[in-house]
């Protein structure tokens, strides 16, 4: 079986091949378990992997919330994993591979959770800075323990382009500054003001309506008083 290595802390990642009897106290495992490394290695001692995903022999990945160690038809949607909708409200019948590792296994990814008394060649000896970070503001002042009042705009991890001259650098999502904030401020007297020239129209209509009716009624009234003279006279 093959385990895809990868250490969060420093970026790397590496690619190793273990015999099965190496590789089978990982057996009857889920998914997203930490499980120790002593089993495959002197290398490996002491450290802890956590099983993120895999495939089998014919490639078919695993599925988080499969508890089945075996090859599985699932009618999938777009809300699921292992699936891409092609059009809107398509659902497919595909075949995946259940959260429990089987010897049926061909590669097994796995994240370094806790380091090892030695180095791992290729894992734990070269650290290399982040070459993405995040976008949203929040999620920057809390990788780097900001409060409200640090600017998050010098905390953005940026990278030099392949001509060395110039820096790329994400555009800061949510990012509450003081042009924000005015804009906001106009956008809502703005509103303010809208909705006070509708409610004097409102209230202009309404009297007129009024007006408009108390004309009706005393017209009205008129033409019945005529009626009535009328009669009087005939009679």
């Amino acid at each position: 079986m093959k385990i895809n290595f990868s250490n969060p802390a420093t970026g790397q990642c590496k690619q190793v091949e273990f015999e099965d009897n190496q590789v089978a106290p990982f057996y009857d495992q889920r998914m997203a378990a930490v499980v120790p490394g002593d089993s495959l290695g002197e290398d490996y001692a002491g450290c802890l992997f956590k099983i993120t995903g895999g495939r089998d022999k014919q490639g078919f990945p695993m599925m988080q919330g499969v508890l089945t160690n075996q090859r599985v038809r699932l009618l999938l949607n777009k809300n699921h994993k292992c699936y891409r909708e092609r059009r809107k409200g398509i659902r497919k019948r595909k075949s995946i591979r259940g959260c429990v590792v089987s010897s049926e296994i061909n590669v097994l990814m796995m994240a370094l959770v806790k380091k090892g008394d030695k180095e791992i060649e290729g894992l734990t000896d070269d650290p290399r800075p982040r070459s993405l970070g995040p976008k949203r503001a929040t999620k920057i002042r809390k990788m780097f323990g900001l409060s409200k009042e640090d600017d998050v705009r010098k905390f953005v991890v940026k990278r030099m382009k392949k001509n060395g001259k110039n820096w790329l650098c994400p555009k800061i999502q949510r990012l509450v500054t003081d042009r924000r904030l005015a804009r906001k401020a106009k956008h809502i007297e703005v509103h303010n003001q809208r909705r006070m020239k509708r409610d004097a129209a409102m209230q202009a209509y309404t009297e007129k309506i009024a007006e408009w009716r108390q004309e009706l009624k005393q017209k009205r009234a008129e033409e019945v008083a005529k009626k009535k003279k009328k009669v009087k006279k005939t009679a």
